[in-house]
C-alpha cells in the first residue's frame, strides 16, 4: 500500500489537504499535473479566522485558493474534534467526486499514520506524491519550479533564528540551513512557510509583514493580505 501512496492520485479526482505552505503546495502541483483536483481542505481554529496548522489568516487562505482557482472545504475545530470535522470534510469531498486525499507528507512517524486511517474510514485512497523523497531534492524542486515562499514561523530551540523570519526560500538559503544542521524542508518543526507565488497561482498573493510575535520557543511573523 505504501508504494501506491506516491501514485494513487494519478488519473484520479483528488481533494488536497492544504496548509498554504511549501510541501502542500508542491503536492498540489503534482496532483494538478497527474489528476484532477476538485478542491482544497483547510482546517481552521475554533474562531474560524486562522488555519489550525500554520495559523494563517483566513483572507490569505482565500486569496491563495482564488488565485489557484479551486474551492475550499473548510471547518473550524479544536484539537479535540479535529478528526471528526476532518472526516466530515472528506465525506463531503467524496460526495462531490473525490477519490483520493492528497497530502504533502514526506515522512510519517509510526504514530502519524493518521491520514491513512481517516481515508480508509471514508473510503478514499491516500496520495502522497512527495513520500520518502530526499528532503533536499524536494525543496530544490519547489524552488526550481518558481515557487516563492516566506518563512513565517521559526523554532529557536531547533537552530532557527529570529532573523530567519521573512526570508525567502532560495537555493543559497537552503544550503545555509544545511550548513547550520537544519533540515531544508523543516520536517522536524524547525520552520513553516507561506507560499505567495508559483506555477499553481494565476497571480501572486500580495502580503505585508506585521510585527514579530514570540511564544515559548517559537517566533512568528504575521502576514496580512495587502489590499492595495
Amino acid at each position: 500500500m505504501q508504494d501506491q501512496w506516491k501514485t494513487n492520485a494519478h488519473h484520479s479526482q483528488c481533494i488536497v489537504s492544504f496548509s498554504g505552505g511549501k510541501d502542500s503546495s508542491l503536492a498540489l502541483y503534482h496532483a494538478l499535473q497527474t489528476g484532477k483536483v476538485i478542491g482544497l481542505i483547510v482546517m481552521l481554529e475554533e474562531q474560524g479566522q486562522r488555519s489550525r496548522s500554520h495559523a494563517m489568516p483566513l483572507d490569505i487562505i482565500r486569496a491563495q485558493a482564488d488565485s489557484i482557482g479551486l474551492p475550499v472545504f473548510m471547518a473550524s475545530s479544536s484539537w479535540v474534534d479535529y478528526e471528526s470535522k476532518f472526516i466530515e470534510l472528506l465525506r463531503q469531498a467524496k460526495q462531490q467526486g473525490a477519490e483520493v486525499l492528497v497530502t504533502g507528507d514526506l515522512d510519517m512517524p509510526q504514530h502519524g499514520r493518521w491520514h491513512d486511517r481517516v481515508t480508509q474510514q471514508v473510503g478514499l485512497k491516500l496520495g502522497m506524491p512527495l513520500w520518502l523523497r530526499p528532503h533536499c531534492e524536494v525543496v530544490e524542486e519547489f524552488i526550481n519550479l518558481g515557487f516563492l515562499s516566506v518563512i513565517v514561523t521559526v523554532n529557536i530551540k531547533l537552530g532557527m533564528q529570529v532573523e530567519d523570519l521573512g526570508k525567502v526560500l532560495t537555493l543559497e538559503y537552503i544550503q545555509e540551513l544545511e550548513h547550520r544542521g537544519i533540515d531544508p524542508c523543516g520536517e522536524g518543526g524547525e520552520f513553516h512557510t507561506t507560499v505567495i507565488d508559483g506555477p499553481i497561482f494565476n497571480k501572486a498573493i500580495p502580503v505585508r509583514q506585521g510585527n514579530i510575535v514570540y511564544h515559548e520557543e517559537y517566533a512568528f511573523l504575521p502576514l496580512e493580505l495587502d489590499q492595495i
